[in-house]
């Protein structure tokens, strides 16, 4: 039987969810369609019915709020950030779900890194906010670096977190004085610093990095980044963001389909993406 699905987002001209998307239908033997939706934020009511006659979709930029008026139901995970990225129909009821959570967890903990120590993060808009959230409930002792400009963020996050955990250990200082009397478990950059076309910019300096055992950037081009780079260099575990892009698609799969993939099968992917990522995104 043939079932539909979509990416729904306003700007989609590089968006990597079809591929991986496709990657992951293949591998389970499903012939399904999944569409790209592109809409402003005032189309997205008038497209509402179609995007919910269909078997699930994604949500990225500007809909992750909007869309939760036209659901029946949010996922715990959708509920904490009152954002959604994930939508499925079961039998016309509705749920919301934000995978990016798993997304990020899953990356980390398949990189053999850890969130129960010291855990530095760079930035905390955006995805930030969210890697910051998620890791302190993991119990990480949080170190937020950021720019001055983003102090009020920071601060913003960190009572969110203590509302959810009042006991969390979390620490905020400017980027340019991080703790090198610190030994960090994983340095996550969660900021554009290194993002292409401006790939020669690392977020941090050598010796914050000689000071981590792994890093994970969330910038996925260029698929290395010079913090990866240099990080690898330095014989530490490095990932860049797309392996994050495509657990959390895996963990749509699940939802929408009950489908499990193994560690090899997401690598692969992770690979087939960043391939496509040096092709086409320059």
């Amino acid at each position: 039987m043939s079932r539909k699905y979509a990416i729904l987002g306003e700007t989609l001209k590089h968006t990597m969810s079809p591929p991986i998307h496709k990657r992951l239908f293949e591998l389970r033997g499903r012939e399904f369609e999944y569409e790209i939706v592109e809409l402003t934020a005032s189309e997205l009511e008038n497209k509402a019915d179609y995007l919910n006659s269909m078997c699930g979709y994604n949500i990225t930029i500007p809909h992750k709020v909007e869309i939760i008026k036209y659901l029946d139901s949010l996922d715990e995970s959708a509920k904490r950030y009152n954002s959604v990225n994930c939508v499925d129909n079961k039998n016309g009821v509705l749920t919301g779900y934000n995978t990016d959570c798993d997304g990020f967890l899953q990356t980390v903990y398949a990189m053999g890194a850890k969130l129960s120590g010291e855990v530095l993060l760079v930035g905390c808009g955006g995805v930030g906010r969210m890697i910051a959230i998620e890791s302190a409930l993991e119990g990480a002792s949080l170190n937020i670096a950021v720019l001055e400009s983003d102090m009020p963020l920071a601060v913003q996050v960190e009572k969110e977190i203590k509302a959810l955990k009042p006991d969390a250990k979390i620490s905020i200082v400017l980027n340019t004085q991080i703790d090198l009397s610190k030994h960090y478990d994983l340095l996550i950059n969660a900021c554009p610093v290194g993002m292409y076309p401006k790939s020669n910019a690392c977020p941090v300096s050598d010796e914050v990095i000689d000071r981590c055992d792994a890093v994970f950037d969330v910038v996925y081009n260029p698929c290395e980044t010079l913090l990866v780079k240099k990080a690898k260099e330095k014989g530490k575990k490095a990932v860049g963001g797309m392996a994050m892009l495509v657990w959390q698609a895996v963990s749509a799969h699940k939802i929408w389909d009950g489908d499990e993939y193994t560690n090899e099968e997401i690598d692969s992917i992770i690979d087939e993406m960043n391939e496509i990522v040096k092709r086409d995104f320059k």
